[in-house]
């Protein structure tokens, strides 16, 4: 019998990735913030997924925090700043030996999480899939993609993949992970504040060529000094083609902020410029981008942070 993966976030990705495990009949149970959203979850009778235009509903079992069933897998598919919270709620059912999976966008969530749990093993993951909800419990898979997970402590893949593979998520291993983290984390910086703040979709920022280019430049600089050169690679070019790719998507940070949502600033633009500060570099375009957001987001009535 495969292990049980266990969901904590029943959000876009978390649905998506409970769906197609579901499909592949992996044995997976949601992990619910409390007992009313586990009683609208079980009304509903299940998570419905949408692909090619097509709905197809999962009756996936769900339970809460509170729950005394040991969790052996666990996929953190939350926020990044809900993460370290989310996995405090569960701590105590962590069995020896747990793998946790994490999902998180940008970069210190996972750390903290990882501090908080010695116990367990922090695989962590970024990806490119595209999704979003359109209604509670209902996921649309937007964008096929790619997933590369890695443990920057232990560099041997779990045998689990294979479950992955059973369940149709594309994905890699990846020796260096922390090269593909900071990567995005560089690539987000770059398109997802301007999109805010230029009110675009992704492809709107081909009429601000000179102001990624200086981001990108900055940027490069960054990765550079954070010992991570690989990661600062081409990365304007890879940038322009990311722009170009998506041109008729908004970013995630944009839906946040159309949605009225808390947006994932900290673990993007603020880790970005906590990283500047800590090694002394002057990127006054990248920490004016930052002032130009958190007031932004203050005007809106948002947390800036």
């Amino acid at each position: 019998m495969s292990t049980t993966w266990h969901v904590l976030g029943a959000g876009s990705l978390g649905t998506l990735w409970a769906t197609r495990l579901a499909r592949a009949a992996v044995p997976v149970r949601l992990i619910l913030r409390d007992t009313a959203r586990l009683q609208a979850y079980e009304t509903a009778g299940g998570l419905t997924l949408v692909e090619h235009g097509e709905a197809q509903h999962y009756p996936v079992p769900a339970e809460t925090p509170d729950s005394i069933e040991p969790i052996n897998r666990l996929l953190i598919a939350c926020k990044a700043y809900d993460a370290e919270k989310a996995v405090a709620q569960v701590a105590s059912r962590l069995a020896p030996g747990a793998e946790l999976i994490l999902l998180q966008n940008g970069l210190g969530s996972q750390d903290a999480v990882a501090a908080q749990v010695p116990q367990a093993r922090c695989i962590y993951a970024s990806s490119t899939e595209g999704a979003f909800r359109d209604g509670d419990w209902r996921v649309v898979f937007a964008g096929h993609g790619f997933t590369w997970l890695g443990d920057v402590g232990h560099p041997v893949a779990p045998i689990w993949l294979e479950d992955l593979s059973a369940a149709g998520i594309p994905h890699e291993w990846s020796t260096d992970i922390l090269t593909r983290l900071w990567r995005k984390l560089a690539l987000n910086c770059a398109i997802n504040p301007l999109t805010v703040l230029h009110d675009c979709r992704n492809g709107g920022l081909q009429e601000h060529h000179c102001e990624v280019a200086t981001l990108c430049g900055e940027l490069t600089e960054l990765l550079e000094r954070c010992g991570q050169p690989a990661a600062a690679e081409n990365l304007q070019q890879e940038v322009e083609r990311v722009i170009h790719a998506t041109a008729a998507n908004y970013s995630s940070m944009h839906q946040d902020v159309n949605n009225r949502r808390r947006t994932e600033i900290s673990y993007l633009l603020g880790y970005a410029c906590k990283a500047s500060d800590r090694h002394k570099l002057n990127l006054p375009h990248l920490n004016q981008l930052q002032q130009r957001l958190v007031t932004h987001l203050k005007r809106l009535g948002l947390p800036s942070d």
